[in-house]
């Protein structure tokens, strides 16, 4: 009886020992989960409006960049789009309730990039990294917070080589642009927004590199609008009832707007006037290809998003970006411009 009392005893121990291994292994197991949930990487991403072809198309790469993120570093990503449809007041909002849900990064397609200091306050007090991307903010606010950072492509190199585009063009077959055959190419200018930097440089540099390059140009008309392929339709349709016989070449800030352009030009019959975009966007760049748009000038969305997924991630594991990625910039990663001709060009 006593040995059976001494085996219930030591019996009662390692039943007691087992409970205790059992809930502190059911502690570190919560833990882990506890862990897995606070390692899910946020990101929100805020663009100036939901209807910008180009943007639409970064942001959906930069989506599917961060998904090869979490693949490659083994962590979950959250990543939240929010448009403020045009209203930088939306956009403030959406970044301090980002920064309100405690997200790790914020990405933001600033609606005036002139007026980003809220922005830029709101995540600095959250001390949470802020990607501007596509809209350039004054230099002066870039440099208000430890990790503000800008993405993009040089609005002058674009406008350059658009320049340069059409110059290539007249060397190789002036008749092309030349099409009434009176020594002077009769152009005219889509611009982007009233005011914008992208938009002012683009057309700036744009007709000085043209006319410096050799191309005798004359201006015919001009106007703003604001990034739209609609807007950019009505606009040549305007321009067409009023122009007589000039017009044969319509620079165009972005490829939307060169679209709208080549929309109204096939509907009105007219196959006489070129048209040239920015941006490459993959609608753009089938209007090249197929010999609708006599060229653009593209900025690798590829590579933009990959490089932001990588800073994105590189802020949150390394806590700052890659020095590749930077290379020797210490807040500014441009994204390069390449010419793409219509292949009657190429010949």
């Amino acid at each position: 009886m006593r040995e059976y009392k001494k085996w219930k005893a030591q019996t009662g121990i390692l039943l007691v020992a087992a409970a205790v291994v059992c809930a502190a292994a059911a502690g570190i197991s919560r833990r882990k989960e506890e862990q897995k949930e606070e390692e899910t990487l946020k990101v929100g991403i805020s663009i100036y409006q939901s209807d910008d072809t180009y943007v639409n198309l970064l942001t959906k790469k930069i989506e599917r960049q961060l998904k090869e993120c979490e693949k490659e570093q083994n962590i979950k990503i959250h990543c939240k789009i929010v448009s403020a449809e045009n209203d930088q007041n939306e956009q403030n909002e959406q970044v301090e309730r980002f920064a309100a849900l405690d997200y790790d990064v914020i990405c933001v397609n600033a609606v005036d990039r002139t007026n980003v200091s809220t922005m830029i306050d709101g995540a600095g007090e959250a001390e949470i990294p802020l990607i501007f991307f596509n809209r350039q903010p004054v230099k002066d606010d870039l440099r208000k917070g430890q990790h503000i950072y800008y993405v993009g492509s040089d609005a002058q190199e674009s406008g350059k080589l658009q320049g340069e585009l059409v110059a290539s063009v007249y060397r190789k077959a002036p008749a092309i642009l030349d099409k009434n055959g009176d020594g002077v190419v009769g152009y005219a200018v889509l611009e982007g927004e009233t005011g914008h930097q992208d938009a002012i440089i683009r057309s700036e540099w744009s007709v000085k590199t043209m006319t410096a390059s050799g191309v005798p140009a004359k201006r015919i008309a001009g106007g703003v609008a604001n990034w739209m392929k609609e807007q950019a339709a009505a606009l040549v349709g305007r321009w067409l009832k009023e122009e007589e016989g000039e017009l044969e070449l319509i620079l165009c800030n972005n490829d939307d707007m060169a679209l709208g352009a080549i929309e109204t030009l096939r509907q009105e019959g007219r196959t006489d006037i070129c048209v040239v975009g920015i941006d490459g966007t993959e609608e753009g760049l089938t209007a090249v290809r197929e010999g609708e748009m006599l060229g653009t000038v593209k900025a690798d969305s590829d590579i933009y998003a990959q490089y932001i997924a990588q800073m994105v991630c590189g802020l949150e594991k390394e806590g700052k970006v890659p020095e590749e990625i930077l290379e020797g910039n210490d807040r500014e990663v441009w994204i390069p411009w390449e010419i793409k001709l219509c292949p009657a060009m190429q010949e």
